[in-house]
């Protein structure tokens, strides 16, 4: 990665650290999750809010509160903003999609239509912020899981 691009991806993870979109709890919410990280002390908390009154499987409005490094704080803003519409299915492919781009299993550049989720392609050249960029989209699995659990219990993820 040339150093001009890796100077633009840190300043829009800059941007999401300092200003992060969808920041704080919902006033309706169906589905959530807690995450951790215990090699960085990122903790995470996702909500998200569906059609239907929370029967339904498209994704109306989705938060993030918590602590957490920029890398982590970043990706769960940028995470938020793309869910907004998404079906649970279509989350789902997302996670699984960032998954591999952080992961190298989309080589830097060449990622399926992530957009601006592309700014952390570079992390899987950082092992061990690998986590932190992971925890928000596993703690959004934890949350898509629908597991018949009441709607005030809040799954958990830890990214050991």
């Amino acid at each position: 990665m040339d150093t001009e691009l890796r100077e633009l991806y840190q300043q829009v993870i800059l941007d999401h650290h300092k200003h992060p979109r969808n920041h704080g709890g919902l006033k309706r919410c169906h589905r959530r999750a807690d995450g951790y990280n215990p090699l960085c002390g990122d903790r995470i908390h996702v909500e998200l809010a569906l059609d239907g009154d929370g029967v339904g499987d498209r994704v109306e409005d989705v938060g993030f509160a918590g602590e957490g490094c920029a890398i982590c704080t970043a990706s769960a803003s940028m995470m938020t903003e793309c869910l907004k519409g998404k079906t649970t299915e279509e989350a789902v492919r997302l996670c699984k999609r960032f998954h591999d781009l952080v992961m190298g299993g989309a080589p830097a550049g060449k990622a399926e239509n992530m957009g601006k989720l592309e700014v952390f392609s570079g992390v899987r050249e950082f092992p061990m912020r690998v986590k932190c960029a992971t925890l928000p989209w596993h703690t959004l699995q934890a949350a898509l899981r629908d597991d018949n659990e009441s709607e005030n219990e809040a799954h958990a993820v830890s990214t050991k």
